[in-house]
């Protein structure tokens, strides 16, 4: 694929990632009240207005002054940036592996742009399914496991093809 176009599909893709986190966040502080309740589905879905100024379960919110900024903004946005310019510049990625990668950076960048310009992050989503259980999160989050998730379904397929390739060469 020409190396333009690929660079072209992949910041697409991460707009538009970063696009649905941005407006569904928006539609939610618009919208909601902080800690109003929405219940679905018997209340196993619910939709609950927080703003986390911690990362990833909170983690990091009683931090204060530069550490904060530091752990939680400067970290992050080098992180990010040295993924991005991984995947444009290396054209060897596999499709999954690339798609997973781009979810992880594009939720980053969603949940980043609203530390930087809201203070915090906003979450709004919340399963309970008695035995599973989820804390409040965003779209981005969704979008942050579900690229883990490609990543690792993909690197078992991988896997299990040398397994394969392997007992066949023997």
């Amino acid at each position: 694929m020409n190396k333009w176009l690929r660079a072209f599909l992949i910041l697409f893709i991460l707009a538009l990632n970063i696009g649905c986190d941005q407006v569904s966040k928006s539609i939610v502080r618009k919208d909601m009240h902080e800690y109003q309740v929405i219940g679905y589905l018997g209340n196993h879905f619910t939709l609950e207005k927080v703003e986390n100024t911690g990362a990833f379960l909170s983690l990091g919110d009683t931090l204060g002054g530069p550490v904060h900024f530091v752990l939680l903004v400067v970290l992050p946005v080098v992180a990010l940036l040295l993924g991005l310019g991984y995947i444009i510049m290396k054209t060897s990625i596999n499709k999954y592996k690339l798609l997973g990668i781009i979810l992880i950076i594009g939720g980053g960048i969603g949940n980043l742009y609203d530390r930087v310009m809201h203070g915090s992050v906003t979450d709004f989503m919340h399963i309970d399914f008695v035995i599973f259980q989820t804390g409040i999160f965003n779209v981005a989050d969704m979008s942050i496991m579900a690229g883990m998730g490609i990543i690792l379904l993909d690197a078992f397929l991988e896997r299990k093809k040398a397994k394969q390739a392997e007992a066949e060469v023997q």
